[in-house]
């Protein structure tokens, strides 16, 4: 391998490293494979061109149109680049861009996401490429990689590691390894003085790589000693304000609804959080992280901007007439495995006991408690009071109509939220007398037999999504709750979108687990007197409340089993009718013939799909068919000039080339002369054809000699008596006439010679003799074995009856005078 396909490989394995901090940004890591073929392609590219006679600088133009004709191949669904096909990979890329406001990470791994990773990535190779090959800078080249690396890790935040950075780092010092080897390879042997005066020759000190190795090791090693300071750039913290006082400061940037999204897509069964709780609604309990109480059309959000230093006691619910009520008291441990999450409490929590209360704000409007920084939720004890609010049906129905202020905030829809939601709002409610029996009239809708829980469905909860969720009526949690507040709204019934955990699964003792597969989001109504509450539209998940029971009597007190909202036959098993099957168990569709439990969806692969795949297998199939000219001329002439002669006898003086060495030098300046546009002419002499190859190029004097000596030694061998020698190397002359032909024809000329050579056309009839001689052998062959078959068929055939051997005129008989 030459030098400059070293540093070539080199290039794109210090893209690759340093492309793995950009890892925990998605859920999923099939956006890596696309991007390594994407490096590869490029490398190969820029290797190819670099080898033609053009302009250094059309280098990284070629490859960068090379990325956008991948881009548009992997990514507009269309193989051919056109102005229809940039219009979709515009969409793609703006709806990435919207992407990357709205979702927390990881984020899911969207088309509009990975189109943005796969392209910067391949942004970068091009870069590193263009300054460490093209230009032999490898030094500037870390620039890029730089960039690249801090990017990735300041995205991925509290996901980033010292390992990406010591990948990134060993990868960029091998390329500077192998520039610096370049360079010396260059200058020939390195002579250094020894300790004692004299002069040795040897390899380069290595004194530059131990300096690089030093500096890498002294970054990895300095932060663990130095003290810690946030400076918000590398370790901004993604969790609530970090500001002081009672203003507070800037609420959390994380986003649950589309990190919820992306859990509930990819569920796990590893422990998130234990608690224990006393209390005979545990297994029904909630457990809120937060609530989003804005709707503009394209997702749900937090409209509150500022949060608080978190008090001892929380301030009363908004709209509870009486906090005098029984409180549920519970205790938490957080694993490490919950991270970017706001804390999950029951609601409407009165108090919060945390070890660390400064690392803790209150956004007041939600009741939401975000963490000031990244490090807050790990391996968290807390305790937590909360209000036991247990109103009826009845109660419900007879609540006040909620303020003004409420109604205004809390009911407000954009104007072009699509119609059908209104309408569909109206058709199902059209029946009810009031706010509590349309919201019931909402939940026995959306749990009844028209719709199915599916978490392939696409993620997302503005208005597009809600008219394609009520269209198809296929979705998950995100869908039923966003959906439903939307409705809601319409109604004038105040509204908003809760996310969190449903209740976790019995431990015993009062002990319950909450893993992965929990995760969940519903919507919240307000009733005036009873400020916030919980309703459950999502089928075969979560646990219905007791106040939507049919029954329509007041209680005092929830049953401990409520029934089951009616729910799709396809959603979940039957439920039996056994008396040890809970509300819970009912409501998740556990409680059938043998406890089947639901299905989990699919883990997505890492690799990239079939046909993604497929069409990288066929760019890359037409590229090697553009390029086998070029490659097969090359070998060729590698052949042709690769033999070194056969050493005289003793081993002393030049190597004698053998007969076939030197018409293989002949053919090789014949066909050097095609690739310029001087064909072969077969009728000439040797000699005449130098002549004619001379005249026609325009050779310099050198080149001129050198083809004289070859149509000389090509002479000898046809028509000199056997036992002439030619002594080696003709393979010296071949290159000198070859820079002749060359230098006589312009760039396109020789550009035309090197990617399009017309002596290649003896491969197209090489091909064709290969096929021509199969096929008469394949033809031959058959004849030969239908021949055997059927000769003794057609004997059998022309025999007369009774004759069992054939006559004296039968052909094969042997008659013989007597």
């Amino acid at each position: 391998m030459t030098t400059r396909a070293k540093l070539t490989v080199y290039a794109a394995l210090a893209t690759v490293l340093a492309s793995l901090c950009m890892l925990p940004l998605l859920t999923s890591r099939s956006w890596l494979t696309h991007a390594v073929l994407v490096i590869a392609v490029l490398a190969a590219v820029g290797a190819g061109l670099r080898r033609s006679p053009l302009y250094r600088w059309t280098v990284p133009v070629g490859q960068l149109l090379v990325l956008l004709l991948l881009m548009v191949v992997g990514f507009s669904g269309t193989a051919l680049p056109g102005p229809s096909a940039l219009r979709v990979l515009d969409q793609v890329f703006a709806s990435g861009l919207d992407d990357i406001q709205q979702y927390a990470i990881p984020a899911p791994p969207t088309a509009g996401l990975r189109l943005i990773l796969v392209s910067a990535v391949g942004l970068i190779a091009v870069a590193v490429d263009t300054v460490a090959v093209t230009y032999r800078r490898s030094a500037l080249a870390g620039l890029p990689l730089l960039a690249l690396y801090s990017i990735g890790n300041i995205l991925a935040g509290d996901h980033s590691s010292w390992f990406w950075f010591a990948l990134a780092a060993v990868g960029y010092l091998v390329l500077l390894f192998a520039e610096g080897q370049d360079r010396v390879s260059r200058w020939g042997r390195v002579f250094r003085g020894t300790p004692r005066g004299t002069v040795s020759s040897g390899r380069v000190s290595p004194g530059g790589q131990q300096v690089g190795i030093l500096a890498l090791a002294v970054a990895m090693l300095l932060p663990v000693v130095l003290p810690h300071w946030d400076l918000g750039l590398l370790h901004s913290g993604s969790g609530g304000s970090s500001g002081k006082g009672a203003g507070g400061g800037v609420a959390s940037t994380l986003d649950p609804l589309v990190s919820l999204e992306a859990a509930i897509t990819r569920p796990t069964d590893a422990e998130l959080l234990t608690y224990t709780m006393d209390s005979d609604v545990a297994d029904q309990t909630y457990l809120r992280t937060g609530s989003l109480d804005q709707f503009d059309g394209t997702s749900w959000r937090l409209s509150s901007t500022t949060v608080n230093d978190l008090p001892v006691s929380m301030p009363n619910p908004e709209g509870l007439r009486n906090a005098n009520v029984p409180r549920i008291e519970g205790d938490f441990q957080v694993s490490d495995r919950l991270q970017n999450s706001w804390l999950p409490m029951p609601y409407p929590a009165a108090s919060v006991q945390l070890p660390n209360r400064g690392e803790w704000k209150l956004d007041p409007l939600t009741r939401t408690v975000v963490p000031a920084n990244d490090k807050a939720m790990h391996g968290l004890r807390y305790h937590v009071s909360a209000l036991d609010l247990r109103p009826t049906a009845n109660e419900l129905r007879q609540a006040a109509a909620a303020p003004q202020d409420i109604r205004d905030r809390y009911t407000a829809v954009p104007a072009d939220l699509p119609s059908v939601v209104a309408e569909q709002a109206r058709t199902v409610t059209g029946g009810a007398q009031n706010d509590y029996d349309r919201a019931v009239a909402l939940v026995n809708w959306f749990t009844g037999p028209d719709f199915k829980y599916d978490t392939t469905v696409a993620a997302g909860t503005g208005s597009n999504a809600i008219t394609v969720f009520l269209r198809d009526r296929r979705g998950f949690c995100v869908h039923f709750a966003s959906t439903m507040a939307a409705m809601a709204r319409v109604l004038k019934i105040p509204a908003r979108v809760a996310v969190g955990f449903t209740p976790g699964d019995t431990k015993g003792g009062n002990v319950y687990s909450v893993n992965g597969r929990m995760y969940h989001a519903w919507p919240e109504l307000y009733f005036a007197g009873y400020g916030w509450l919980r309703f459950e539209p999502t089928p075969s998940r979560g646990v219905p409340t007791h106040y939507t029971e049919a029954s329509s009597a007041p209680t005092t007190a929830p049953t401990q089993h409520a029934t089951a909202a009616p729910q799709s036959a396809s959603a979940a098993p039957a439920p039996s009718s056994s008396s040890d099957c809970t509300a819970k168990q009912r409501q998740l569709g556990d409680c059938g013939p043998k406890g089947k439990t639901a299905a989990k969806p699919t883990e997505e692969s890492w690799l990239l799909s079939g046909q993604v795949l497929g069409t990288f297998a066929a760019v890359l199939a037409v590229i090697a068919l553009l390029l086998s000219p070029m490659l097969w001329r090359t070998a060729v002439r590698r052949r042709r000039l690769g033999g070194g002669g056969r050493r005289r006898p003793g081993g002393s003086g030049p190597a004698e080339l053998t007969d076939a060495q030197v018409l293989a030098a002949w053919d090789e300046l014949v066909d050097s002369a095609w690739d310029i546009g001087i064909p072969p002419d077969e009728s000439r002499t040797p000699r005449s054809a130098a002549r004619r190859i001379t005249e026609k190029a325009d050779l310099d004097a050198d080149a001129a000699a050198a083809t004289g000596r070859l149509a000389l030694a090509t002479e000898r061998v046809l028509y000199a008596p056997p036992g002439q020698v030619t002594e080696a190397p003709l393979a010296a002359d071949v290159h000198t006439a070859r820079r002749g032909l060359r230098a006589g024809v312009g760039r396109a000329g020789r550009a035309r010679a090197l990617l399009l050579p017309p002596s290649s056309a003896q491969l197209w009839w090489r091909i064709s003799d290969a096929l021509r001689a199969a096929r008469t052998t394949v033809g031959t062959t058959v004849a030969g074995a239908v021949e055997a078959v059927s000769a003794p068929v057609r004997r059998v055939l022309t025999r007369r009856p009774g004759q069992d051997t054939p006559g004296p005129d039968a052909p094969g008989s042997d008659t013989r005078e007597s």
